[in-house]
């Protein structure tokens, strides 16, 4: 299946799909990784075909089923049919749009929406921060949409247990992590439980910041970046289309552009390709707001 046509100006960003069941926390956590909110006040996101934000000030449009595009109005998102839309394309200024898109999925499981609707778009994606409510942590109805991600998406994906603070005794979160590990063992890079909105409203307090689980998560997060980096430069074809990371194609020789070592340990050195490092400067930037 064809994809979204890379950018001309050098290696293509890597894409993360926000995805989940229904008032997940999506949106929430998009607003907590970009440090705003990309949609007006009064916009649901989970009412429209996927959103793919970009880094920029462009003019935001919809691409039809049929590939044509048309320009979009930011205040008329709701208006725009969402049977006939792949996606809405918005362009916003946010450091961790600098180094790689986000997609924001409609909800999987709303029962007044199609499953093509968000269907269509995952060839587009390389990862997925996907969402799982902790009250109802790991549905039979998520279980089945992520059985169908090919390996390199699961191994780059993180799974986020989120609303953690609506449970509310040590006993019962343990119950859900310990549960939630094992129905998911080996299908993400990652786990972690955290409470989104929390985060959010930490502003400057680090230990409130630290209690939501947000900081292994965004440290993560930046980690995970780095190394969609370096497979989104190997080929313009996100991830979603290949059933095994043997098949993406191998990484392009490249000499070391120099070589770093660790103040500390003389002997260490580390290689950093061009990619490496522009991937590894960019990320440092990411979140350090929160």
């Amino acid at each position: 299946m064809a994809t979204d046509t890379p950018q001309a100006s050098g290696p293509r960003k890597p894409r993360i799909a926000l995805m989940g069941e229904f008032s997940a926390g999506k949106s929430t956590l998009s607003n907590l990784v970009m440090g705003t909110s990309p949609l007006p006040e009064k916009v649901t996101a989970t009412r429209l075909s996927p959103v793919w934000l970009s880094s920029g000030s462009d003019t935001p449009y919809r691409m039809d089923v049929d590939g044509t595009t048309e320009p979009v109005s930011i205040d008329r998102l709701e208006d725009i049919p969402v049977d006939q839309t792949r996606y809405i394309r918005l362009f916003v200024e946010a450091d961790i749009l600098e180094v790689c898109d986000l997609i924001d999925f409609p909800g999987i499981s709303d029962p007044n929406m199609s499953s093509n609707v968000w269907e269509r778009m995952l060839p587009e994606v390389d990862a997925v921060i996907w969402c799982t409510h902790a009250t109802q942590a790991w549905r039979q109805s998520e279980a089945a949409v992520w059985n169908d991600m090919p390996e390199p998406v699961r191994q780059n994906s993180v799974l986020l247990i989120t609303r953690f603070d609506k449970l509310t005794n040590e006993k019962d979160r343990g119950r859900v992590v310990k549960r939630v590990s094992r129905e998911t063992r080996g299908q993400f890079g990652a786990t972690f439980p955290v409470s989104l909105l929390q985060a959010i409203q930490a502003g400057e307090d680090h230990d409130l910041w630290e209690a939501s689980g947000a900081g292994p998560f965004t440290a993560h997060l930046i980690d995970m970046i780095e190394t969609l980096a370096v497979l989104a430069a190997r080929s313009d074809t996100p991830l979603y289309n290949f059933e095994s990371s043997a098949a993406i194609p191998a990484a392009a020789a490249v000499v070391p552009r120099r070589v770093q070592r660790s103040p500390d340990s003389p002997r260490s050195a580390r290689a950093t390709t061009g990619t490496d490092q522009v991937a590894s400067d960019s990320t440092d930037q990411i979140l350090r707001s929160s």
